[in-house]
């Protein structure tokens, strides 16, 4: 029963939904008569007749829910071919309009059927879902895909409209074509509401003096409940009620938005679409999957691009139109110049407003252009004729704004008046310049377009949104004019966030100040920590202790660098004239460092050519802490001491030179302002770096075997300074060795090469090598997200083989950089990226793996190695107080240590090895008054005196 009326009615709805709207309590299971039912009634007496799937009720029809209207459709060369068809093939339904201009069917029969969507919820509602085709976007593309007709009215004028006006009412009967009226109406129901507001937010009683009174309205019935009240009457309705929703409203008034279906202009650029496609895939995305994801599918889903939009500021839509839809679109002011004279002799403009303002066409001054305004109201004064003589009247649109966007490679060289075109393009017209231009202007030319010069650009970026925006309309334009790309190279942007990776927000206060920053920490660590911490298309987490670090650890330890040069170069009087090419016999350190170089500047170009910024700007940090900074420059400050110009000492300085110098140019993109202060303190060529060369690499010099032999000192190095760190032990206390499993016979070479450096860096006594594992223990830990992706449900039974793998089968994992077998009769190969193997500790040793190297620290220490160990701490604190009490470096002195165990056992035996250090004539043990010194657990008193 409808317990409205109390009639029996079928009811369809969503299985899921139905208790929300009917009581368990009166549904009926046997096969009997539904009791009696009466209005008012604590239940409703149901029974479910069937099952049946959304599927199966595809295609059917229902009867219209308030039939006022019959849909219709207008026919012709516009209308999708679905109308036409039925058109045809209903030839009684088919009428004029009122004025005999157009044709219109009438598709009653075709509008009021069940279709399928998967967007329809069973969460809420009755799991259906009433479509209106001509007030809303997704619903109108419903409506089409399902060749189902809109609910229009056609106007006086003979155009389609929706049933509510864009004052928010419905239109009254007079203002509707009587033919239409007399086809398609329902007047007594219709009459009913006509000219009736269906909010009461758009009605003038609610909106006094032009003030909407929000309260009043909201309070007062409106027509929605009118309407469900009649429905109940009707029996139309089952069940009314109100649930609160998210709706659209307007940003400035506050009020509900209804959505129209507005006559525009269209680019049919669906026409274009296989080609933007092909094209698209000849340029560079940065990240590629924004080309092929993002960008890819918008052209793959394109739809027509709507070109027109109901505004008044912008630029007008050139488009001149008759009373009987003859038109014209205006290329160039020459030419609408032209047509206002042909309108002026026609008798429908008394002047010509250009003539009048004394504009010269064909002059494209700033002065001539000043003179006229071709943007609203101005332009819509202007009427044309048609070729009979007839006024013609503007459209009143604007162009969309993106097109303007889009147009900017051509507007900005005021193409295709002005600028150069493009040569290749131009010969291949056959055409003078002059003719070209001509008959481009006067829409004469027929075959595609010749591009300005300079086109396509070579490299864009912008915000990722801008996949539908200004990327697009760059692409759509430059396809379907030029029939080429509009850019070959672009990066999208992502977002700045907060340190938390929250969107910044002024309301949230998680908004950081860029001024402040700038001011704070400079524009390049800014500029150069935003590079660098993140891909561009990325979304950047900004942190300001980031900056800071980035400015401290970066510029700092650059800066550092280039004073130690300044500072030692000054006292020699070092000329960068004088800096020659490092030579092929200068030590292995510095040819080192110039090959590291040369591979800096091939891998920087690489990538900048590559667009990537982030991992360039990265490798000229690496190079600058980990190689120049933290090893060239410490492992050679002594070659800098000396007081002569020698040989060895001038290709230090030349080294180091070419080193800063070459950075500095590197660097000039990433920070601007340093790398010239630091270009020019270095005494650039160039009055500016960004006016010098970018560097190239000198391949000649770039030793890829001296750079691995180094790279190994480097980790190993690293490796067991960081396990020094593990037990707290300092690198003034000597270890007795270092263990490596060499992977191969290259990678042996390679650390026996630099075994001495690394020895003497770490301060160890020996390194040696051991075949195979030794008395290493390794276990492979599996990557779960890696691999689990990888495998998915073999990821237990992988997992499982990978730990029971033999110390062979590891070491032949390290080696190859794969392990294969087989599951389940599926091959597997697990590649070394996918797991981490870790050395496991054995008792006096530490073990550390980086990749395919693991070193062990034995770090048990013998009575010898603590008493050296003493031995270099004295040292230390002596050098210090030499410092302290300004001695000169060559100063002879006497050392008195107050008596303790250690330091004399540390004197009995390095007595000699200390004064060497120190420069001390003597060292004797007895109380003094010198100095109090600090040890790890002790403290002394020092004396030194000058000897």
């Amino acid at each position: 029963y409808n317990p409205y009326d109390a009639q029996k009615v079928t009811l369809v709805m969503a299985a899921s939904r139905v208790a929300a709207y009917l009581k368990p309590e009166g549904e009926v299971t046997d096969g009997g008569e539904l009791p009696a039912f009466e209005r008012g009634d604590k239940y409703v007496p149901y029974r479910v007749v069937g099952r049946v799937m959304g599927t199966e009720l595809e295609g059917l029809h229902y009867k219209q829910l308030m039939p006022w209207v019959k849909p219709v459709e207008k026919t012709g060369e516009f209308a999708p071919q679905f109308v036409n068809d039925y058109a045809t093939a209903h030839p009684e339904k088919v009428f004029m309009g009122e004025e005999g201009r157009d044709e219109f069917v009438e598709m009653e029969s075709e509008a009021f059927r069940i279709i399928l969507g998967d967007y329809v919820t069973t969460e809420d509602g009755t799991g259906i879902v009433h479509i209106a085709p001509t007030f809303g976007a997704d619903d109108a593309k419903v409506a089409k895909d399902a060749n189902i007709p809109a609910l229009y009215l056609i106007s006086k004028k003979g155009e389609t409209r929706p049933m509510v006006d864009l004052q928010g009412k419905y239109y009254t009967l007079d203002e509707l074509d009587q033919n239409f009226v007399k086809a398609c109406i329902n007047k007594e129901a219709y009459a009913h509401h006509a000219g009736d507001y269906v909010k009461n937010s758009y009605d003038p009683r609610f909106n006094p003096n032009g003030v909407w009174d929000k309260k009043a309205s909201e309070k007062a019935e409106d027509l929605n409940i009118i309407i469900c009240m009649e429905m109940k009457q009707e029996g139309s309705a089952f069940n009314i009620q109100k649930h609160v929703h998210n709706y659209p409203h307007c940003w400035r008034t506050d009020k509900p938005i209804l959505y129209y279906p507005l006559d525009s202009w269209f680019i049919k650029d669906t026409a274009r679409k296989a080609r933007m496609v092909e094209l698209n895939k000849t340029i560079h995305w940065q990240p590629a999957s924004t080309g092929t994801g993002r960008f890819g599918n918008w052209l793959e889903n394109l739809n027509d691009w709507n070109l027109s939009r109901s505004r008044f500021w912008g630029t007008p839509l050139p488009i001149w139109r008759d009373d009987n839809r003859g038109e014209k679109c205006i290329g160039s002011v020459e030419e609408l110049y032209n047509e206002i004279e042909k309108a002026v002799a026609a008798g429908v403009m008394e002047k010509n407003p250009l003539k009048e303002a004394g504009f010269v066409v064909g002059d494209y001054s700033k002065e001539n252009y000043d003179k006229i305004d071709l943007h609203r109201p101005y332009v819509d004064d202007i009427v044309l004729v048609n070729d009979e003589g007839k006024p013609m009247h503007r459209e009143s649109d604007l162009i969309d704004v993106w097109f303007d966007s889009g147009s900017m490679p051509y507007a900005q060289l005021h193409y295709p008046f002005e600028g150069e075109i493009n040569s290749d393009g131009l010969k291949a017209t056959g055409m003078s310049e002059e003719a070209y231009r001509d008959a481009l202007v006067h829409s004469t030319y027929e075959g595609t377009a010749v591009p300005p010069a300079f086109f396509p650009a070579d490299f864009i970026n912008e915000g990722v949104d801008q996949t539908r925006g200004w990327f697009f309309t760059l692409h759509a334009i430059a396809t379907m004019v030029f029939d080429s790309v509009a850019f070959k190279n672009v990066i999208s942007t992502g977002l700045v966030l907060d340190a938390k990776g929250n969107k910044m927000s002024k309301h949230v206060g998680n908004v950081t100040d860029p001024f402040e920053m700038l001011h704070k920490y400079g524009a390049d660590p800014v500029r150069f920590y935003m590079m660098t911490n993140s891909e561009p298309w990325d979304n950047l987490k900004f942190d300001p202790e980031g900056v800071d670090e980035c400015r401290r650890k970066f510029f700092g330890t650059l800066y550092n660098t280039y004073s130690f040069f300044a500072l030692y170069a000054n006292v020699d009087g070092y000329e960068p004239t004088s800096c020659k090419a490092i030579k092929a016999d200068a030590p292995e350190i510095d040819r080192w460092i110039i090959s590291k170089l040369n591979s800096l500047i091939k891998g920087v170009t690489a990538e900048l050519e590559g667009f990537d910024p982030t991992r360039a700007g990265r490798l000229i940090d690496s190079f600058v802490n980990n190689d120049l900074s933290n090893w060239y420059v410490r492992l050679n400050r002594k070659r800098f001491w000396g007081k002569e110009m020698s040989a060895d000492k001038q290709s230090a300085y030349d080294t180091l030179y070419t080193c800063l110098m070459t950075v500095a140019r590197l660097l000039a993109p990433f920070a601007p302002f340093y790398a010239d202060q630091l270009y020019r303190d270095l005494g650039g060529a160039c009055e500016s770096i960004h006016l010098d060369r970018w560097p190239v690499a000198n391949e000649a010099v770039i030793d890829t075997d001296l750079e691995a032999r180094m790279d190994m000192a480097q980790r190993i190095t690293s490796m067991v300074l960081a396990l020094r760190r593990k037990v707290n032990i300092k690198v003034r206390q000597p270890l007795a060795q270092i263990m490596v499993p060499a992977i191969d016979s290259t990678q042996k070479k390679h650390i026996e090469a630099v075994a001495d450096l690394i020895k003497h860096e770490v301060n160890v006594k020996e390194l040696s090598f051991v075949e195979g594992q030794g008395i290493l223990v390794k276990k492979v830990k599996c990557n779960f997200r890696v691999m689990g992706k990888k495998f998915g449900k073999l990821m237990k039974l992988v997992a499982a083989r990978m730990d029971a793998l033999s110390q062979d089968e590891i070491a032949a994992l390290e080696t190859t950089g794969e392990f294969n077998f087989e599951l389940e009769g599926q091959p597997i190969k697990v590649e070394a990226a996918d797991v981490d193997i870790i050395s496991e500790d054995i008792p006096g040793w530490l073990v550390s793996n980086e990749g395919n190297l693991t070193v062990a620290l034995e770090v048990e220490l013998t009575d010898e190695l603590r008493r050296e160990g003493m031995a270099r701490e004295l040292i230390n604190r002596i050098q210090n107080l030499r410092k302290e009490t300004g001695l000169e470096i060559t100063d002879r002195i006497s050392v008195i240590i107050e008596p303790n165990e250690e330091a004399a056992k540390a004197v009995e035996s390095f007595g000699e090895l200390i004064k060497t250090q120190v420069l001390a004539n003597a060292i004797s043990l007895a109380e003094n008054a010198g100095t109090e010194v600090e040890f790890d657990d002790f403290k002394l008193h020092i004396d030194i005196q000058k000897d």
